[in-house]
């Protein structure tokens, strides 16, 4: 297993561009299930693990698949699916793969889909999408540890999430998409992916509505069309390169995604003391010499993402005071706060709540990557710190960032892969 060694201290500078979204690659991929005759096209996509996992998983279904990932542009012909069973050997790779229920459920009348694994973030129930597939008509029963879902033609309904549900929206606009009739989804999931998602399907010839806002309408049609399609750019990348040059100091320019999509996340690094300006291209940041403490509350889109919240954490190590950070989207994200007390981070942990206490200096360690995200956090964590650090367990890393060592190296970071 790989690892990344880092010496910190390093200011970084520069401009950068990120790859497309891995969060609206993935639905979109499995989207193109649905398309019963062609060759779609996708462009923009990120050639990461989870990118692998998702071919894998269309390749075991019977879709041909093809990955130039040198130009981003993936090829997929859904036209003969072979089976309708999801095998745990591959769900357990990605919580994401549960998004292929609903396609093939659609194309084929019924579903055998193992339940998911992915990174260990708490309870995430699959529950918003069985009851959503059960209101649209489909008969679901659980069999060793396989979700069975049938149903010869579905029904749209009125259906209501509790709380939005990301992947839980995006399964339910696949299953209401060719369903008899209108469909609505009250208290959908906003995010830009989801955007992203319904425009593509829209161009297949699908009929979506409010994508972006908490009621999506959908108004089934009776069949898909082959599209091409460039993929949004990936805005958590984008926040995590804002970070780890808000933790090291520094100016960078971020390329390749919409600022709108970080609304949230740019107002917290102005208010944590950021000079950031719009350009034609990107964002351009420029760290404050002392981060201001602040404090911030995940939430669902337009709030501020869980997926980010470890490296606004790292960042805040350094800040000149208390913040606090709420977590309410995910139990036990605070994995990484252990890790980056090992740094001499001054952190503690009460429920959901983290009290982060800046600290003078940050010195290297050795620390673990418990999912995407943490590492993403550790690793600018160790940016910030003095000397060496070693961040293990990487390959979570790579699941959700291509090659980060090498871009933070072109902004001047000091950091390397090697095995561990």
């Amino acid at each position: 297993m790989d690892k990344f060694v880092i010496r910190g201290g390093r200011e970084l500078s520069g401009k950068i561009k990120v790859e497309g979204s891995k969060n609206a690659a993935l639905p979109i991929i499995a989207a193109a299930l649905l398309i019963k005759k062609g060759q779609s096209v996708l462009h923009n996509i990120p050639p990461l693990r989870d990118i692998d996992t998702i071919i894998a998983m269309l390749q075991h279904l019977g879709a041909k698949v093809s990955f130039d990932r040198a130009e981003r542009t993936m090829t997929i012909d859904a036209s003969v699916l072979s089976t309708n069973t999801a095998p745990y050997e591959m769900m357990r790779q990605m919580r994401a793969s549960f998004l292929v229920l609903g396609p093939v459920l659609q194309r084929m009348g019924e579903a055998v889909i193992s339940l998911p694994g992915g990174c260990s973030l708490g309870p995430r129930p699959v529950d918003y999408h069985l009851k959503g597939f059960a209101a649209l008509g489909a008969v679901i029963s659980e069999k060793k540890g396989n979700i069975v879902a049938s149903a010869k033609k579905l029904t749209g309904n009125t259906i209501n999430f509790d709380r939005p549900s990301h992947t839980g929206t995006e399964n339910l606009i696949y299953g209401a998409v060719m369903a008899k009739g209108i469909t609505r989804l009250i208290n959908a999931a906003c995010d830009p992916e989801v955007v992203d998602l319904a425009e593509f399907l829209n161009k297949a010839g699908a009929k979506i509505s409010g994508a972006g806002t908490p009621v999506i309408e959908i108004e089934g049609v009776s069949q898909l069309n082959p599209v091409e399609y460039s993929v949004m750019g990936d805005r958590l990348e984008a926040g995590t390169f804002l970070m780890a040059a808000m933790a090291g100091g520094g100016q960078v320019e971020v390329i390749g995604s919409e600022t709108s999509h970080l609304e949230m996340v740019l107002s917290k690094l102005r208010e944590a003391g950021a000079v950031i300006k719009s350009t034609a291209a990107g964002i351009k940041l420029m760290a404050p010499r002392k981060i201001t403490p602040v404090d911030m509350v995940t939430f669902p889109y337009p709030g501020f993402p869980t997926d980010l919240q470890a490296c606004l954490m790292a960042m805040l190590t350094k800040g000149s005071g208390m913040s606090k950070i709420r977590e309410t989207v995910f139990e036990d994200r605070f994995s990484h706060v252990m890790e980056m007390k090992r740094l001499g981070a001054d952190i503690s942990v009460a429920a959901n709540e983290a009290a982060v206490n800046g600290v003078r200096k940050l010195e290297g360690a050795t620390v673990m990557a418990s999912d995407i995200r943490a590492g993403a956090g550790l690793v600018i964590a160790g940016l910030a710190a003095s000397g060496k650090t070693e961040v293990l367990r990487v390959y979570h890393i790579d699941r959700g960032y291509y090659i980060l060592e090498e871009k933070l190296h072109r902004l001047g970071a000091d950091i390397i892969r090697t095995a561990s």
